[in-house]
């Protein structure tokens, strides 16, 4: 039986030294594919003394955390979900705050929350509210308190969600183990009961958190707490397995499809003909048979009917297609009929490959090449805003339809921020594109950014303009320290100076050099910008080296006739 994230849980909120109850805890489980790709969310928190508001405000941060974080795209990473969402909630409690009561101190809680997702937990905290674990006997403070001691008697909060526009948040992320115990408390309990105590109440209710929070609190009551009181008690009782014999059963639970003939009939696909192949993929034009409307049939390669990496990776495409919504992005569309083996339908473009279009065009309009870098720039930005790098950018994977739109059809490589949180039992070296489209950073084995995905587009732009690579080069690893970038103006005089700087600056080889943004290259290529035409000056003997001993020699001509001239006279 495959095993999956679960978890069993306590807790007990109650109002302990104060008349109102300020506290606000809660855990929401994830259900279906959500469980894999978000996990689970606990939360606490705490009311800030003083606060005019402070039960409202700990009540809104907890709710909307655990609502919202559920909501975020499934792409992002655990640490950008919840930066986003506890932001929000800071600008809405503070904004609030100030409206309502006019006070910095109108709406201001403390919040700590606990993401479990696939093995891995991550931490997020602000304030005086802690988390701890119980690991074996090991009982430790994850979190760390934001209070400043102004003498032995008072102290003060130094960090609270509401309290400021800006707000520092701790964040940090562990492992997990099987039966790791989490326990989440509000100050009104840490700060009277010691954490010997804590952990020997658990372990006497092992069986039974339940028992456990409820002695916690009832002992912070006893103790003469000043303050409500919140105990919230996770066990993990099972984490998914990462056997891999198991997760390679779990991708092949369909079969490949054969080889496919005109006529035949898939799952109520008519295939009408094969459109091309290469060594990954089997690609088909079909007909629903049902709607009639004629779509795009992708199959992987019986190549790699045991590859467990690259099996995982074209469902990773048809996963990451789906939350793809951008006119210039193919759309991978759901399929309403049983699945009898491994394949995904998109939508059928009539067109050319921007690769056929520029064999039709060679050295295109320069207005026209902005339109089209523009065009393929805001398909790249439906992906960076999930959290996704494209990785396999190039002219063979964008097709121009017969309207002149431009879209991004092939997402294989595509490198999915909130999947590579989830653990798998083998390694995963993602496909990368043609190694002159591809950015350098890959070659040595770096990590690539939404600058990669520039890089390629810089190096599109450059061919589109001149029928030629950046570079001249293969951009091999052996041969990176080596390059130097080719002006357009060599091959296309009548092209601006600054165009080219730009071009240039989105194809450094440092990806620290190039724009941070799509929308800074797409803005330099339509304005003049006379800090990048002034700034890194290329000597003329390394931009046109003929041009540079041409020069040379004429000076030293002249130089000659007019020492000639001077002996005979």
């Amino acid at each position: 039986m495959k095993k999956t994230l679960s978890i069993e849980s306590a807790h007990q909120c109650l109002p302990g030294g104060k008349p109102d109850n300020e506290d606000t805890c809660g855990i929401q489980v994830a259900k279906g594919q959500l469980l894999q790709t978000k996990g689970i969310a606990a939360v606490i928190a705490d009311g800030m003394s003083g606060s005019d508001a402070g039960k409202e405000a700990s009540q809104v941060c907890a709710k909307g955390f655990l609502t919202d974080y559920f909501s975020t795209p499934e792409t992002w990473t655990v640490q950008t979900s919840a930066h986003k969402i506890i932001s929000a909630l800071n600008h809405w409690l503070h904004g609030n705050g100030q409206r309502k009561y006019q006070s910095h101190k109108g709406m201001v809680t403390t919040l700590s929350a606990l993401i479990l997702k696939s093995n891995t937990g991550f931490i997020f905290h602000i304030g005086d509210t802690r988390i701890y674990r119980l690991r074996g006997n090991e009982f430790k403070q994850l979190t760390n308190d934001h209070r400043v001691h102004i003498n032995e008697n008072k102290s003060l909060l130094s960090r609270a969600v509401g309290i400021d526009v800006h707000l520092d948040i701790d964040y940090r992320s562990i492992p997990l183990e099987e039966d790791d115990i989490f326990v989440m408390v509000s100050d009104g309990v840490h700060e009277f009961i010691t954490d010997q105590r804590m952990r020997e109440i658990i372990f006497q209710h092992n069986n039974d958190l339940q028992a456990a929070a409820d002695d916690i609190v009832n002992e912070a009551i006893t103790n003469k707490t000043n303050d409500n009181v919140t105990c919230q008690i996770i066990r993990v009782t099972s984490l998914p397995g990462t056997n891999e014999e198991e997760f390679y059963q779990r991708l092949t639970e369909l079969p490949f499809p054969p080889v496919l003939e005109p006529g035949m009939i898939l799952d109520g696909y008519k295939i009408l003909r094969h459109l091309f192949s290469n060594k990954r993929t089997e690609v088909y034009l079909a007909q629903d048979t049902e709607s009639e409307t004629n779509v795009v049939l992708k199959a992987p390669s019986v190549n790699y009917n045991d590859d467990a990496e690259y099996i995982s990776l074209f469902l990773h495409e048809e996963w990451a297609g789906r939350r793809i919504n951008s006119p210039h992005v193919m759309k991978v569309l759901e399929i309403p009929r049983k699945r009898t083996a491994l394949y995904y339908i998109a939508e059928h473009i009539q067109g050319r490959t921007l690769r056929q279009w520029m064999e039709d065009e060679p050295r295109a309009n320069i207005n026209t090449v902005r339109d089209f870098i523009e065009q393929i720039a805001r398909g790249l930005r439906a992906f960076h805003r999930l959290e996704m790098i494209h990785q396999d950018l190039k002219p063979e994977n964008i097709l121009v339809d017969k309207n002149g739109t431009l879209k991004i059809i092939d997402f294989g490589s595509t490198k999915i921020a909130g999947i590579d949180e989830i653990s798998a039992p083998i390694q995963f070296n993602n496909i990368l594109g043609t190694i002159n489209y591809t950015a350098p950073e890959y070659h040595i084995g770096k990590t690539g950014s939404n600058r990669s995905d520039i890089f390629s587009l810089g190096v599109i732009a450059y061919e589109l303009l001149t029928g030629h690579l950046p570079y001249g080069k293969d951009l091999s690893a052996k041969n990176l320290m080596k390059l130097n970038y080719i002006s357009i103006k060599r091959y296309n005089p009548e092209i601006p100076a600054w165009v080219d700087k730009a071009i240039e600056k989105a194809v450094s080889i440092n990806p620290n050099q190039r724009f941070t943004r799509l929308s800074e290259f797409t803005y330099a290529l339509n304005h003049a910008d006379s800090t990048l035409v002034n700034t890194d000056y290329v000597p003329l003997i390394k931009r046109n080296p003929l041009r540079a001993w041409q020069t040379i020699s004429a000076i030293l001509l002249l130089g000659n006739i007019i020492l000639l001239y001077l002996l005979y006279t």
